[in-house]
């Protein structure tokens, strides 16, 4: 318990051998339920996996034995009674051994992807009705003694989904290449548009924590599962009104191989993006409300594509046909200037909606 508030800890791992086992060790006592969710690796990390889970619980059995039902549900046994086993969705738990509820390693039968290891996670962590459910990752890149600075503003009632931020300070991103800070930025700036959380950064960081409200009412059974989880995440969160805190952490990068594929990764998460963003209009301001911004946003776009079309045909009759440039470019000018013009009306009315929405924590 923290504070008062039951918590949970969601932790997928993909090839993560020699990293995983740190993570469980060094997760805080007041985390009452850590689910580590090996998304079918190729090496030895679900073995891994099994035995820190194994030597955690049996320290916490030494506080009083418990076993777990199919359901996750605590259980008084007696120390000689047989060990139950613990089901999951997608996989199940070494046989033969008895988990502690406070560790519940799960196996996925087929690789899903990060985001569909969370899922399974926060799947969970609704079943087992914790007040906070926070994201680590299984590469030891986030630092569990700061865990509490991401619950501390959901506790506080000053949010309901609190993510990190390694852009705020030039020391925290120090440990950042150019080429990823460059990308970041570039995904900052798409996401911002698509997600309506302006003042937020890093929407890639996957240290997070997430209120039980907001988890129930999102709709996770719909979240992306690829790469960009985190980014559809914060789209389905604006949709529905929530409060995001971003909270100020240095970048950290140790030993782990990545396992992204960025040509893959921008094409995915790029369309991903576009997709969001009408989806959040139409769900945000014309299907629970309505604003004007939507239909701002939609003009917009469509004049600015025109009249960047009607420049370009402008010139391609110049170049081939000797017509006349001056009078048609200046109304394509135009036209994509009146169509900029309604998209920074809709971005200001955009901010202006979301303004109370997000925080920053920068200490």
């Amino acid at each position: 318990m923290y504070r008062g508030h039951s918590i949970g800890v969601v932790i997928p791992a993909y090839n993560e051998e020699g990293f995983v086992g740190d993570v469980i060790d060094t997760l805080p006592e007041y985390v009452d339920r850590a689910y580590v969710i090996d998304d079918c690796s190729t090496d030895g990390t679900w073995d891994e996996i099994r035995a820190h889970a194994e030597r955690a619980n049996q320290r916490a059995r030494q506080h009083g034995p418990l076993a777990v039902d199919a359901d996750l549900k605590p259980v008084p046994v007696d120390d000689d009674a047989p060990a139950q086993f613990i089901e999951a969705d997608g996989g199940v738990a070494e046989s033969g051994l008895l988990y502690d509820p406070r560790i519940v390693p799960i196996q996925h039968e087929e690789n899903r992807g990060v985001g569909g290891g969370i899922k399974t996670g926060y799947t969970r962590a609704l079943r087992d009705d914790l007040d906070i459910t926070a994201v680590m990752g299984g590469d030891g890149q986030m630092d569990p003694d700061i865990l509490h600075t991401f619950l501390d503003p959901i506790v506080d009632d000053e949010a309901d989904y609190a993510k990190g931020n390694r852009l705020l300070y030039k020391e925290y991103r120090r440990g950042m290449s150019k080429w990823r800070f460059f990308g970041n930025s570039i995904l900052t700036f798409l996401t911002k548009v698509a997600s309506g959380y302006w003042k937020t950064m890093d929407p890639q960081n996957g240290y997070t924590a997430i209120s039980k409200y907001a988890l129930e009412n999102v709709g996770i059974e719909s979240m992306y599962e690829y790469y960009g989880y985190c980014n559809d995440l914060l789209v389905k969160l604006n949709a529905k009104g929530m409060r995001v805190a971003d909270v100020a952490m240095p970048a950290v990068y140790g030993d782990e191989a990545s396992s992204i594929r960025y040509s893959t990764y921008i094409r995915k998460v790029s369309g991903m993006l576009l997709r969001n963003f009408f989806w959040r209009l139409k769900v945000k301001y014309l299907v629970l409300d309505f604003h004007p911004l939507a239909l701002f946003y939609l003009f917009g776009i469509l004049t600015t594509l025109f009249g960047m079309s009607a420049v370009g045909w402008s010139v391609y009759g110049k170049i081939i046909g000797n017509n006349p440039l001056f009078v048609r470019a200046a109304l394509s000018l135009m036209i994509f200037t009146i169509g900029s013009l309604f998209l920074m009306f809709a971005m200001l009315f955009d901010m202006q909606v979301n303004e109370d929405r997000e925080v920053q924590i920068r200490d």
